[in-house]
């Protein structure tokens, strides 16, 4: 014969009413969440894996972060190398043309918007710091303002503010890249070029109407010096052009790295939806079952069928 125990059927229902409730409440946390865990001690045996693929993580998310910060100042630093050429080839066009019309009745006029292209283009901003000063970038790279000033400086390299220290940064774990490039150095050849015209007119009088011999010479004689500071500035443009195709590269790269990462962590992290509402929806039957024969059992007591 079979020994009926009340409290014995109480004991083991009870356990199984609350094991339910805890397999019910795992599985809508995983649910609400879509993640397996909270913390590493729920992913057991993978936490020490996980742990190392996001520490992969957080370097290749600041390497594509600085990335993205250098490829903007690159792009500002080409928009304005290309100002000061710009303002370099406008000027030797103009010296072209009144040469060969014999007249400068326009040409000083000109070169002074010319010079301030080259000025607005060496004291270029990004992040509100000046690209060409080196590591004084809250301080302007040249303090010239117009022609004049090149002539009345005690000489061309007081007009720059910039120091010698060229950016560098790190495209990955093994590679650094100079990035910076120097107001002095791009500006020195052409203060020199527009130096020449001001120290002229300093001495012979301003380009006014028909041009003299003379000043014909003199100007024909300039073209060549033009022609050289801008190639000079094609080649600084071109080479900041590699750096900027390095580090559009390296973006790319990194981003790929990144989602290749969170595929990884996401594929021990991140819970199977499908299967997790699967499992809350047999934990939440479970919980109903358990406490339907818990309340069953308070009707089959041993005191009630003596009563």
């Amino acid at each position: 014969m079979t020994r009926v125990s009340t409290s014995g059927n109480f004991g083991v229902m009870t356990s199984n009413l609350m094991r339910a409730q805890v397999l019910q409440n795992i599985a809508g946390e995983q649910v609400s969440s879509q993640k397996n865990a909270t913390d590493l001690k729920g992913y057991a045996k993978n936490a020490e894996v996980l742990t190392a693929m996001r520490s992969a993580q957080a370097k290749v998310a600041g390497f594509l972060e600085q990335s993205t910060q250098v490829a903007n100042r690159l792009d500002m630093q080409d928009t304005s190398i290309g100002q000061i050429s710009d303002g370099m080839q406008s000027a030797r066009d103009s010296i072209a043309n009144a040469v060969a019309a014999g007249s400068a009745e326009t040409m000083m006029q000109a070169l002074s918007g010319a010079f301030g292209d080259v000025i607005q283009g060496l004291n270029a901003k990004s992040n509100g710091r000046y690209l060409f000063s080196g590591a004084k970038s809250d301080t302007q790279a040249t303090t010239a303002t117009s022609m004049p000033d090149l002539t009345a400086a005690a000489s061309t390299a007081s007009l720059f503010q910039n120091d010698q220290y060229i950016t560098s940064n790190r495209i990955d774990d093994t590679t650094s890249v100079d990035t910076g490039v120097l107001a002095d150095k791009l500006g020195t050849g052409v203060f020199n070029a527009f130096k020449q015209v001001q120290a002229y007119v300093d001495v012979n009088g301003p380009f006014t109407g028909k041009l003299t011999q003379a000043q014909s010479t003199f100007l024909s004689g300039l073209l060549p010096t033009f022609d050289g500071v801008k190639t000079t500035l094609t080649t600084d443009q071109a080479k900041n052009g590699l750096n900027q195709a390095r580090f559009d590269t390296a973006k790319t790269d990194l981003s790929n790295q990144a989602d290749t990462l969170k595929t990884m962590v996401g594929g021990i992290t991140d819970v199977d939806m499908a299967e997790a509402i699967t499992r809350l929806e047999s934990a939440k039957l479970a919980v109903q079952a358990s406490a339907q024969v818990f309340a069953s059992l308070q009707n089959s007591s041993l005191l009630n069928v003596l009563k």
